[in-house]
């Protein structure tokens, strides 16, 4: 049995000191007070869990004592014991705010179980609230890593729609943080205590996902064999986050409009009509004008859902964030496989800002959480990253403005020079490694040493 700081509060004497003793054999620290205005002592001067209080007291009742106790102590669990199982002492008791009730007569292993229930239902309450705090400071908008300023513009129109209610549509390409920004709105929200549910609608068939949304009853359809909630009302008081949802059938996208307007739905195989609370937060990668007009997307439910659009530029349109997200997630990772790498080498830091990044955010992560994996000391250097950002390294190069205009054969023999110099380099000269790295065979990269002279000098030193 979990132990506990407890006050147990009764004007009479001989049920006082019998609780008192009983619980101190349970293994509690127990105090005791005759009455209300004792009992509010104690509870501002002591370190409390539970509090154990008789309804009716000389000097008040428990009721206006409780009502105390939930505006200056809201983490305090209280008690009552009510007088003689009287039913309308348990529903005030309840709806006063109190964790539970044991009524009279008292018995011992009654009044165990209410307190192992109160004590256990309030460190659970404590570890929600506490892992709902971690989730807000790491899901906050201060934390998007950005410098560039249209992603700066995302940021603060976010952080103005996340005290809304509005229904918002996020877009943006696969992998440029529309999920993130979704969540960090909701624990930024007057949401943020209820739950944050997400669904990506392009991972489920028309049926699972309607299931999936909506819930179904029992006998529904073959193997539903129970009654299931859907997200709507697992998301109830909270946020749902509708991703993809350009895949969604023209049916799914019918009962969308109809929650969207009135909260209203049933489940998969029932009649009952449910009514649900929570905010909509939808994304998508395409362009939903163009479904609209192509006919796969509702023009009524694109109004309703596109009150007010956030668009996530793609990362090769805000390269200015590459570095700081670099350093972000190597910081991460380095943490996360307990390795010491802490920077990231020019040559390579430069690939990556030359770097297209099709998968956008989501790519560079992984990009860079492979190269700290890969490292060997404390720097993340070129010779760890994919043979495709080693090629994209010479993307740029070119003459300069005031140069003569030659052969392209010949103007492209000294950057291949320079790249296959730096991949040489970075793998100590071993030729083979560098062939790997530069994405061609090793005769290839025989045949260029030779065609290009690159000495042996060059070939192991930056």
């Amino acid at each position: 049995m979990t132990t506990a700081r407890i006050l147990v509060i009764d004007d009479d004497e001989i049920v006082l000191r019998s609780l008192i003793e009983f619980l101190k054999m349970e293994g509690h620290e127990v105090h005791g007070a005759h009455g209300v205005s004792e009992a509010t002592e104690i509870i501002n001067s002591t370190p409390l869990d539970l509090v154990l209080a008789d309804v009716y007291m000389p000097d008040g009742n428990a009721f206006r004592l409780l009502e105390t106790i939930k505006a200056d102590h809201p983490r305090l669990g209280v008690v009552l014991i009510t007088g003689y199982g009287t039913i309308e002492d348990a529903i005030q008791a309840i709806k006063s705010g109190a964790s539970n009730y044991i009524t009279k007569p008292l018995i011992d292993d009654e009044i165990r179980v209410v307190i192992e229930q109160t004590l256990r239902h309030h460190a659970l309450e404590e570890e929600t609230e506490s892992l709902r705090a971690t989730a807000q400071e790491a899901f906050g908008l201060d934390n998007v890593v950005c410098k560039d300023p249209e992603m700066m513009k995302v940021v603060r129109m976010a952080r103005t729609m996340a005290k809304a209610q509005t229904t918002v549509l996020i877009t943006g390409e696969s992998g440029t943080g529309k999920t993130m920004l979704a969540r960090a709105m909701h624990y930024n929200s007057d949401r943020a205590a209820g739950p944050f549910v997400e669904v990506a609608c392009g991972a489920l068939t028309e049926s699972l996902l309607e299931s999936e949304l909506f819930g179904h009853e029992a006998g529904a359809f073959t193997g539903a064999t129970t009654v299931k909630k859907g997200k709507f009302e697992a998301a109830d008081g909270g946020t749902l986050f509708l991703d993809e949802i350009a895949t969604a059938s023209p049916t799914l996208q019918v009962k969308l409009l109809r929650v969207l307007q009135n909260g209203c739905f049933e489940r998969v195989g029932g009649t009952d009509t449910l009514h649900t609370n929570v905010r909509l937060i939808l994304a998508t990668n395409v362009d939903l004008a163009n479904e609209v007009a192509k006919g796969r997307f509702r023009e009524d439910l694109y109004y309703r859902v596109n009150v007010v659009p956030i668009h996530v530029p793609p990362l090769r349109d805000r390269r200015t964030d590459i570095a700081l997200l670099a350093d972000h997630f190597l910081r991460k990772h380095a943490a996360d496989m307990a390795k010491d790498v802490t920077t990231i080498d020019p040559a390579a830091m430069e690939a990556l800002e030359r770097y297209d990044w099709p998968g956008n955010a989501r790519e560079l992560e992984n990009t860079v959480e492979r190269g700290v994996v890969l490292a060997m000391g404390d720097t993340l250097d070129f010779s760890r990253l994919p043979t495709e950002l080693a090629r994209a390294s010479t993307r740029g190069i070119r003459p300069a403005e005031d140069q003569p205009i030659m052969p392209l054969k010949e103007a492209l023999k000294e950057p291949e020079r320079e790249i296959i110099r730096r991949a040489l380099a970075y793998t100590n000269g071993n030729r083979e490694e560098a062939a790997k790295l530069l994405g061609i065979n090793r005769s290839t990269l025989f045949y260029k040493l030779r065609k290009l002279r690159v000495t042996e000098k060059e070939k192991v030193t930056a």
